[in-house]
């Protein structure tokens, strides 16, 4: 009976080769174990959720680049503003395009009775798709050079040199990180390292350090902090100040509203309007709390300060056609000021600037020419409005 059961029991030998068997383990790549590592260990995996959860809904926003912070208000400041453009005395400037991709370069400036332009200046410029460099050099022999380069396209490296005769010299260093949503942006000013203290592994700063940040938080509005570190030697007291920025696009791009709160407590802020296709409108306001001694007036002794708040309002307007531009502002403080730029010849522009005070009773005038050659006949058949074979470009609406 025994004998019987432990023969229906026992397994045959044939069937041993139908169990399932296991599979050879080859051993794990580095990056397998890597992986395996931050993800088994909970902080690591913490860490990695919340990144990922906080770039999916990123990306669910539909943020923009809001550009950076130096460009924060330029349709104001550089576009309809005419502080960039303005000039006293007379003005000459010979501009010749060599080439175009890569572009190259040179200008020859001319002034007589200003008293911001020097008398001579020689400008060189080549750019090609990642490097642009561009120095100017004057009767004086005051140099200045800029040197930007594009690592790819979200990092670009900038250099500013400036050796003034007679004046100190300066050198900026950048470096400007443009994302998908934010741009960061880090410079420095004359920086300088010593070991001030024996035995010392980190060495002393000294100059001027600025760091921004600005965020897009929703399509239309983007928010920043702008830090200012300063020291004029390493051994004196360092100064730190931190600045709130903020710009709001319109979902039709027509108009643009910025602020910026700064760290000496000024209050400025900006809009722009796009009126027509070829009309520009702006106006900056700019508050500046301070204080004021107060004297007793029978013995003329300061007794205490008083609380002030100054401000200064600016409008302006730029009106842009095919072959004139011009520019005009006003402020709060009776300044009338414009500029205007009229295209003659496809070669040849007249500039024309004038500025009332009517505060001071001042008055200042600029009127300049601008001459543009080509180095070969393509250039030159391009401004002229020709193409290659002669025919005429297409001009846009006067």
């Amino acid at each position: 009976m025994s004998t019987e059961t432990a023969t229906k029991t026992a397994t045959p030998i044939a069937d041993l080769n139908k169990l399932p068997t296991t599979e050879a383990v080859s051993p794990m790549t580095p990056e397998q174990s890597k992986g395996s590592f931050w993800s088994s260990n909970p902080i690591s995996s913490f860490i990695i959720d919340g990144y990922k959860q906080v770039h999916s809904h990123r990306k669910s926003l539909a943020l923009v680049n809001p550009g950076t912070v130096e460009n924060l208000n330029k349709e104001v400041s550089r576009d309809v503003f005419l502080s960039q453009y303005f000039f006293t005395g007379l003005r000459a400037d010979l501009n010749k395009a060599f080439s175009l991709n890569p572009a190259f370069q040179t200008s020859h400036t001319f002034s007589i009775g200003s008293t911001s332009l020097p008398n001579y200046a020689f400008s060189a410029l080549f750019a090609d798709d990642n490097l642009f460099v561009q120095g100017n050099l004057d009767n004086d022999l005051s140099l200045s050079g800029r040197l930007n380069y594009g690592w790819d396209k979200n990092n670009i490296s900038k250099v500013n040199l400036q050796i003034a005769n007679g004046q100190p010299s300066m050198c900026q260093l950048e470096q400007d990180y443009q994302a998908s949503d934010f741009s960061l942006n880090l410079k420095t000013l004359n920086p300088s390292f010593s070991f001030t203290k024996d035995n010392s592994l980190i060495p002393d700063f000294a100059g001027v350090a600025v760091g921004s940040l600005l965020q897009s938080v929703t399509p239309q509005l983007s928010l920043g902090l702008e830090l200012l570190y300063s020291k004029s030697q390493a051994t004196s007291p360092a100064d730190a100040g931190v600045s709130y920025l903020t710009r709001y696009v319109s979902k039709k791009q027509d108009w643009i509203f910025s602020g910026q709160l700064q760290a000496n407590g000024a209050l400025v802020s900006s809009f722009w309007r796009k009126i027509t296709p070829n009309v520009e409108a702006g106006i900056e306001t700019s508050l500046q709390a301070g204080m004021i001694p107060i004297t007793d007036p029978m013995l003329g002794t300061p007794i205490g300060i008083q609380p002030t708040i100054e401000g200064s309002t600016t409008v302006g307007a730029k009106y842009e056609y095919r072959q004139s531009v011009y520019r005009g502002t006003v402020d709060s403080t009776g300044k009338v000021a414009c500029f205007l730029e009229r295209k003659v010849l496809p070669t040849l522009s007249i500039l024309f600037c004038g500025e009332i005070d009517h505060a001071k009773n001042e008055s200042k005038l600029g009127c300049g020419l601008q001459f543009e050659t080509a180095g070969n006949q393509e250039l030159l058949m391009m401004q002229q409005g020709l193409d290659t074979e002669g025919n005429p470009l297409q001009a846009p609406p006067a």
